[in-house]
């Protein structure tokens, strides 16, 4: 089998949960396709398949073949173009509807003022006569309407017919059709139905309004989409559109599409950087917030990367372009985002479900009440029947449910990355809602992953300065990270630059050269003991040191040894207040290590962290994660971790989140990814599903009881009791809002805080 290729096709022409469920279904039945997820919100369908056995082409056809448009994306230069084109064609969408919307309201309220000033009509309705001129009017004004302003919504339903199937075209053309047919006949031929015991009655109106109400939310629900996506407009409008390139000696403003690699990019203080480069010349701090959520600039000099659209502070740099287009870390995030937005959330599942039977029982129903009302009523009712019947009809309309998940699903995954927590999906999205257990790697996760001096103690008679001074001179040659570590603290006091001579490295044990010609030895407290004893006071100061878990670097010099400075990798700023959220929020937090017991417990300890599994190999990790997930009825287990051992388990856990400035192995390995190295982005990330599930119920349950108590009501089930029937019109209204209102509430997670 081939490597597997992914593919998001732009559908056209869906309008409702069964729409959605016709395509996923053709789709998952295409040979070659091993996974498929329609998006009713997005309008596309991304689909992971088999090169060797399916193509884009087939995948499109078997789009088409259910009457649904779909064509090969083509893909734009930029995803600031993309984005743009996006925007344009919801706007054109928006317009287009409310447009219709609106020339179908004026003809209603127009020949709703006509009906109401004609007279003896009433009596021609008794008797039979001719049919007021009102009528005939109305008529003309109807098929207009029909025939613009509703042309989608019947040969939509016609194509859904042809393909066997039927959908929420279906449902508003059989009403409004119906409704349409009885009112022509009641115009050309009152007569008729009066011998007939059936009271000449017409529905233009009705039609009219019907068709205007659903029109009207349905544009309503297209500019809410549009603010569904207005995390990623933001993300996206950070890329300037032009950038200031050097070239032949001069500065040439140019389209940020017609930057290439390797161009030299002027970034003046207070600009955005326009593309993904490494600083040549200049120094500076960066805002990097929009990428890592950070809010502290990033100080930068010549040789650091820095991304497209960032901000730059107040120095002037000097930029080589390396990453553009696709390549770019803007543009990697967009598509993450785009390809979280299109992916299903498991419990769409139960929407589909339901919404692949409900059309055909709401078609059943309508028909058993227009056959209630006959027999109940006689010929003399049938007006009545067939309004019912109509009400049915339009007020189930399956639109709410197909958007009661991808809508909130869109604004979640939006506001996850607006906090630097890019969510790989609905799965994820979903499942890490349910996370009960929590395993943190420690080096990179908990800790910042690179050892610093913590202690420095010098022996009698030594200062603190002259400690580092003389250590730092000789492990300035050293490529070890302890030596790295001594080296960044003599920066900072402006020490450690001696001259040095015969440096040579004793693996296992230390360092040694020639310091102003005196020999100096940095190690471990073998290596140092051959320059002289170490006094007792330093001997116990070690001990302590030691039992904190921390790697010691004795240093001697001239035959004394000078003192000892300690180096341990240190917990994050902010690991400890995390770690008190994840508890807070009733989650087991558990670390694993392949450091030693001593280490392991001493940074435990300090991050306030109680169970602690140390000495583990990387199979080992995953081990755990499949340890915990057998325990007692199974725990829903989150991964957290950043490096390339830590893959495997993040790969195995429920839901694996990766550290955002760890490899890229490790990101590619998790569904949750952390675009700063803080591990409030897990409780952010667990809280926002919480929510986002609440909210997912919340839809589902408010879009199926509207159907459960609308349906009854439409069909009649008060009328006997209490006279209360539901006129066409405002089964419409209601039919329309419902929609709006399950956008609506999705969009409130956009206000959500941790």
């Amino acid at each position: 089998m081939a490597d597997p290729a992914s593919i998001t096709i732009p559908v056209t022409g869906m309008t409702c949960a069964a729409c959605q469920a016709r395509v996923q279904r053709a789709l998952a039945k295409t040979p070659g396709v091993s996974e498929a997820a329609v998006n009713l919100m997005m309008n596309n369908a991304a689909v992971t398949y088999d090169p060797a056995i399916a193509s884009p082409e087939r995948l499109v056809d078997a789009i088409r073949a259910t009457g649904y448009g779909a064509d090969i994306p083509v893909v734009a230069p930029s995803v600031r173009r993309a984005q743009i084109e996006q925007d344009e064609t919801r706007r054109d969408e928006f317009h287009d509807l409310r447009a219709k919307a609106a020339f179908a309201f004026v003809v209603g309220a127009v020949g709703m003022g006509a009906s109401m000033s004609g007279s003896g009509m009433s009596a021609m309705s008794a008797t039979g006569g001719a049919a007021p001129t009102a009528w005939w009017l109305m008529l003309v004004a109807t098929l207009a309407v029909m025939a613009w302003a509703g042309r989608d919504f019947y040969s939509r339903a016609w194509a859904a017919f042809r393909h066997g199937s039927a959908d929420m075209n279906t449902l508003i053309s059989v009403g409004t059709g119906a409704a349409f047919l009885f009112s022509v006949v009641a115009t050309a031929s009152p007569a008729l139905l009066a011998r007939n015991g059936v009271q000449p009655e017409v529905y233009y109106e009705a039609v009219v309004f019907i068709l205007a109400f659903v029109l009207a939310g349905r544009a309503m629900e297209a500019r809410a989409k549009g603010q569904t996506t207005s995390a990623l407009r933001r993300l996206v409008d950070l890329q300037p559109p032009h950038a200031r390139v050097m070239r032949d000696g001069t500065e040439h403003d140019v389209a940020i599409e017609l930057v290439l690699q390797g161009d030299l990019v002027v970034v003046r203080p207070g600009e955005r950087v326009p593309v993904d480069g490494e600083i040549v010349e200049g120094t500076s701090a960066v805002d990097e917030s929009m990428l890592t959520g950070e809010s502290l600039p990033v100080s930068k000099t010549a040789g650091a990367r820095v991304f497209g659209g960032t901000i730059n502070g107040g120095g002037a740099l000097l930029t080589r372009a390396t990453s553009l287009g696709e390549d770019s870390a803007l543009a990697r995030i967009v598509k993450l985002m785009r390809e979280a937005q299109a992916t299903r959330a498991p419990i769409q599942s139960l929407a589909d479900r339901v919404s692949a039977v409900f059309v055909p029982v709401v078609l059943v129903v309508a028909v058993v009440t227009l056959a209630a009302w006959l027999v109940a009523g006689g010929r003399a009712h049938a007006a009545q029947a067939i309004a019912a019947s109509v009400s049915v009809l339009i007020i189930a309309c399956p639109c709410a449910m197909g958007l009661a998940v991808p809508t909130a699903v869109m604004v979640a995954t939006g506001k996850g990355a607006e906090r630097g927590v890019l969510i790989k999906g609905g799965r994820a999205l979903e499942r890490a809602g349910s996370v009960d257990v929590v395993l943190l790697d420690k080096t990179g996760t908990v800790t910042t992953g690179r050892p610093a001096v913590t202690d420095v103690v010098a022996a009698q008679g030594v200062d603190d300065a002259t400690l580092l001074d003389v250590a730092a001179s000789v492990e300035r040659l050293s490529e070890h990270p302890i030596a790295r570590a001594i080296v960044e603290r003599a920066n900072e006091l402006h020490v450690g630059r001696r001259a040095t001579t015969g440096f040579t490295a004793e693996p296992g044990h230390g360092a040694r050269a020639h310091v102003d010609g005196q020999e100096v030895l940095v190690g471990i407290a073998a290596f140092v003991k051959e320059a002289g004893a170490i006094p007792p006071d330093l001997s116990a100061a070690a001990a302590r040191l030691a039992e904190a878990g921390k790697t010691l670097a004795f240093v001697a010099r001239g035959g004394r040894v000078l003192g000892v400075i300690a180096v341990a990798d240190q917990i994050r700023a902010t690991s400890r207040t995390a770690i008190e959220r994840l508890r807070d929020l009733g989650l087991d937090v558990v670390m694993l290590t392949g450091d030693n017991e001593r280490t392991a417990h001493s940074i435990a300890h300090e991050a306030g962290i109680t169970n602690v599994s140390a000495n583990l190999l990387p199979a080992e990790k995953t081990a755990e994660v499949e340890r915990f997930q057998r325990a007692g009825s199974g725990h829903v287990v989150a991964m957290v971790g950043d490096g390339i051992n830590d893959a495997p388990a993040l790969a195995r856990a429920d839901v694996g989140i990766a550290i955002g400035s760890g490899t890229d192995v490790a990101i590619d390995a998790s569904e949750v990814t952390l675009m700063r190295p803080d591990l409030g982005g897990v409780a952010d990330a667990i809280a926002l599903s919480r929510r986002t599930m609440r909210t997912i119920r919340g839809n589902l349950f408010w879009a199926m009881i509207y159907n459960v108590i609308g349906i009854p009501i439409a069909a009649g089930v008060l009328f006997p009791r209490f006279g209360i029937v539901l006129n066409p019109v405002v089964a419409s209204a209601a039919m329309a809002l419902s929609s709006v209102s399950v956008v609506g509430n999705s969009l409130r997670l956009q206000r959500w805080t941790p």
